[in-house]
């Protein structure tokens, strides 16, 4: 019965939950869903991990190759992220060309590692004006279930502290490229941005770590990228304003998650490590 009224009026259903201020998971309004990280998961990657946010499950793999720097950045090398959604992930998806989210996340991949600068693109430099490398940064989702963004970002900012790159030489005289893979150099990331992403619900109800169900009952969203103690960019895609107390605690709530995901991305790769 309950799951008939759940179909035939899933924003009623919604809201006989939030009246006891609890969502339909058993989660409260502003908890997240528990957070499981495997860094290292992928052995052919320079770089890899995976990221499981609830149901949704995110794989990222870092491949890096060389190029020849563009010629106004000389001393540059080049960072590509694609968030990939499949069929695989979810039936919302079709087979064909990355849908519109699939490219708004993949800009959002970039804009964050832009803003936040986590990564100084001159240490991709080889040899100024000759060769660079190139990260290609793969963002599988393998389960579908909403935020989507948040387990993206913990993955990608993962795998690159999981990054080495192998030692290359170019001979002056030849122009050769020799590549040593016994040599790996850890690749240098600066910051751990975090993404803690919200939606509004019935236009004045704030919600963490939405699902997929909620993501589609929402009247409005906001995403905040902050690392440690500071606030790094805000993305508000439109639909319901929020209030300055509401921003003020999605900015709190994100400064919090940002230092707890840090932490366990450290603690992850310290256990490698041993």
């Amino acid at each position: 019965m309950a799951e008939q009224f759940k179909m035939a009026q899933p924003k009623e259903y919604f809201k006989k939950f939030l009246e006891n201020d609890i969502r339909p998971d058993d989660r409260e309004l502003g908890e997240f869903r528990p957070t499981i990280l495997n860094i290292g998961c992928v052995s052919t990657a320079e770089g890899s991990a995976l990221v499981k946010l609830g149901n949704t499950t995110i794989m990222c793999g870092i491949k890096a190759e060389v190029a020849t720097p563009d010629a106004d950045r000389p001393k540059e090398g080049f960072v590509v992220p694609n968030v990939e959604l499949s069929p695989l992930c979810s039936p919302s998806f079709r087979p064909g060309p990355p849908g519109e989210q699939a490219q708004v996340l993949s800009q959002n991949m970039a804009d964050l590692l832009r803003t936040s600068e986590c990564i100084n693109l001159e240490d991709l430099n080889i040899c100024p004006g000759k060769l660079s490398w190139v990260l290609h940064i793969d963002l599988v989702c393998l389960d579908y279930d909403g935020n989507v963004m948040d387990a993206c970002t913990l993955a990608l900012v993962s795998a690159l502290k999981n990054t080495s790159l192998p030692s290359v030489t170019v001979d002056e005289e030849t122009g050769d490229i020799k590549t040593d893979p016994t040599t790996l150099r850890p690749l240098s990331v600066s910051c751990c941005p975090v993404s803690t992403s919200f939606i509004v619900f019935d236009h004045n109800i704030l919600l963490v770590d939405p699902t997929h169900e909620e993501e589609k009952l929402a009247t409005g969203a906001i995403t905040i990228i902050a690392e440690g103690g500071n606030l790094v960019s805000i993305y508000k895609p439109g639909g319901t304003p929020l209030t300055d107390e509401q921003m003020e605690d999605c900015i709190d709530r994100a400064l919090k998650r940002s230092k707890e995901a840090s932490q366990l991305i450290g603690e992850t790769l310290c256990s490698i490590d041993r």
